[in-house]
């Protein structure tokens, strides 16, 4: 990760496009050198786990919307996905200088989704909170995160022990990484270390989303 470091570092202050395209062919020599690392990530975790895609990040940002117009992304990411529908929860590497870290979990449910976690931390929290209680899970990533909505959603108690769990419209987990962590030799290791912690927790959630409130299965 040495040389992708140097020339996101390198990007972040000529964050141009005529300035990437003096630098091209640097670029193309750390792009194959991350894919090497995110393939062998990936054909790691497919033997723990059953994943069926991966998703490398374009470092082209869309500036259509946006009112930041710098052309460039100033990290590379990856993402792992489940094998649906059974399986839930997808797995993600983000490494940039100063800001890097692995992750996964539930970014974005859609409302069906959504409201089935949500019914079932309203019955029941023990099975979620024996897996975010474990020593493993607390070391790697401390708690579940997300962006949640302000009180509590339409049609639940406010006052409900669990409403920080139901809250939420995301159900996230991360570990950080330091830069001196990202450089070292130790990295890869760490990295695949990091997504399988999150088995227990994607398990558990992929059951709840593919199952009723009475436990009867959807799929």
């Amino acid at each position: 990760m040495k040389k992708a470091f140097e020339f996101l570092k390198q990007l972040e202050k000529n964050n141009t496009r005529e300035w990437f395209a003096a630098h091209k062919a640097e670029y193309e020599t750390v792009v194959k050198e991350n894919k090497a690392l995110f393939n062998h990530i990936y054909a790691e975790l497919q033997q723990h786990d059953h994943v069926n895609g991966i998703h490398i990040f374009r470092i082209y940002r869309d500036v259509r919307f946006s009112k930041d117009q710098t052309p460039y992304k100033t990290n590379f990411g990856v993402g792992y996905s489940r094998l649906k529908p059974m399986l839930r929860g997808g797995y993600y590497i983000h490494l940039e200088p100063g800001n890097s870290f692995v992750g996964g979990g539930f970014w974005g449910p859609d409302a069906k989704d959504l409201l089935r976690i949500r019914k079932e931390f309203e019955i029941s929290t023990a099975e979620i909170e024996k897996i975010t209680s474990d020593d493993t899970f607390v070391n790697y990533f401390k708690e579940i995160k997300g962006d949640a909505v302000k009180t509590a959603p339409r049609g639940f108690d406010k006052n409900h022990p669990a409403i920080d769990l139901i809250r939420k419209k995301q159900y996230v987990v991360m570990r950080p990484f330091t830069d001196q962590e990202v450089l070292s030799d130790d990295f890869r290791k760490e990295a695949i270390l990091t997504l399988l912690a999150m088995l227990p927790f994607f398990d558990y959630m992929s059951e709840v989303l593919t199952t009723d409130l009475n436990g009867q299965s959807l799929i």
